[in-house]
C-alpha cells in the first residue's frame, strides 16, 4: 500500500510551479535604464564666455518650463478625472483639453525660442553636436501614456 498517492503529485507540482518562477526570472528582459543625465555645457565643450551665456539663458527657461509642466499636469489630472467620473462632463472634458493644448502650444514656444537662443551661442561644430543629439531623443522618445499601453 502506497502512503499518500497524492503527496508525489503535489511535489511534482510544486517542483515545476518553483522551476516556472525562476525561468521566468532568469528570461525576463531587463529593465531598460533611463538615458544617463547629460551635462549640455560639457558634452558640447562651452568655453567660458559661452557657459556665462548658456546659463543666463538656461535659468529663466527651466523655471518657466517648470511652471508650465506644472499647469499640464493639473489639466491632465482634472481631464482623466471628468473622463472617469460616474457621468461625464464633455463641456468639462473639452475644457480641459483646451487648457491642455494652449499649454503644449506655451511650450513649444518656450522650446523653439530657448534653441534658438542656445543656436546663437554655439558655433558650427556645437550646433551639429546638439541637433545630432536632440533629433537622436526625439527619435527614442514615447510618450508616458504610450509606455503605459505598451506594457
Amino acid at each position: 500500500m502506497k502512503p499518500f498517492p497524492w503527496l508525489r503529485a503535489l511535489l511534482f507540482a510544486s517542483l515545476a510551479l518553483n522551476l516556472g518562477v525562476v525561468a521566468a526570472l532568469a528570461l525576463r528582459p531587463a529593465p531598460v535604464a533611463p538615458p544617463p543625465s547629460l551635462n549640455l555645457p560639457e558634452h558640447l565643450a562651452l568655453t567660458p564666455e559661452q557657459r556665462t551665456r548658456w546659463a543666463a539663458l538656461e535659468t529663466p527657461f527651466l523655471e518657466a518650463l517648470s511652471t508650465n509642466w506644472e499647469g499640464i499636469r493639473h489639466h491632465r489630472e482634472a481631464l482623466v478625472r471628468h473622463i472617469f467620473a460616474a457621468t461625464p462632463d464633455r463641456a468639462a472634458i473639452d475644457t480641459e483639453q483646451t487648457a491642455i493644448a494652449h499649454l503644449q502650444d506655451e511650450q513649444q514656444q518656450l522650446v523653439i525660442a530657448q534653441l534658438l537662443a542656445e543656436r546663437a551661442v554655439l558655433n558650427d561644430q556645437q550646433r551639429t553636436q546638439l541637433l545630432q543629439l536632440l533629433l537622436g531623443r526625439y527619435a527614442q522618445e514615447a510618450t508616458e501614456e504610450e509606455l503605459l499601453h505598451r506594457k
